[in-house]
């Protein structure tokens, strides 16, 4: 029987996730605590995506204010298709990176990373820290590309994405409008990824 784009991951996705939980440090020294969005989450979460800006949020389809959706997010969660990376600073969300991946189709083989930072804990590392966890993921399962959107005011997010090699493919001026109808600029980044042989067959 031919193997199917959504029965690919299972095994590679729980070894690539037994370093966790992983304990780091911030710039300034801060501990923290990087993880996988767990079942017991959603008011933890559902708080965190209230402290951001609604300008970082700008890409989240569903609203936030809704505390349904995140007991939603955590009691479905499907790391196979979105896997949220929580960093915590004793019991608080401080940052979370999720990586998107299509099970099918032609962009099977690209990852979307998505990140958000909490203000209190901006020019620390936050994003990067999350998304290189990522970026080793995406890695092991495979994954050729990353790409991410981003809104042209995200300059600590763009900045962090550029350190582990993403690079600005399109910027668009204006080109999208947040719920209150303001337009912003338009990122896109990509960054392609050195896969180990032994995964590099995967999806083919």
């Amino acid at each position: 029987m031919v193997e199917t784009d959504n029965e690919r991951h299972p095994m590679i996705l729980d070894y690539a996730l037994e370093k966790f939980p992983l304990e780091v440090k911030l710039r300034d020294g801060t501990e923290c605590v990087l993880r996988p969005l767990g079942k017991r989450d959603a008011a933890r979460l559902h708080k965190f995506f209230l402290a951001v800006p609604e300008e970082e949020r700008l890409f989240i389809k569903q609203p936030v204010s809704d505390r349904a959706l995140f007991q939603e997010w955590c009691r479905e969660a499907d790391f196979e298709r979105n896997l949220p990376l929580l960093m915590l600073h004793g019991e608080k969300i401080i940052g979370e990176a999720t990586l998107h991946q299509r099970l099918g189709g032609w962009k099977r083989h690209i990852g979307l990373v998505t990140v958000l930072t909490h203000p209190q804990y901006r020019g620390r590392d936050v994003a990067k820290i999350l998304v290189a966890e990522l970026v080793e993921v995406a890695r092991s399962l495979g994954l050729r590309r990353l790409e991410a959107e981003l809104n042209g005011e995200r300059k600590v997010a763009i900045n962090a994405l550029e350190q582990l090699g993403f690079s600005q493919l399109l910027c668009l001026p204006q080109h999208v409008l947040d719920m209150n109808t303001v337009p912003h600029d338009y990122v896109f980044m990509g960054a392609d990824l050195h896969v180990d042989e032994e995964y590099a067959g995967v999806g083919e």
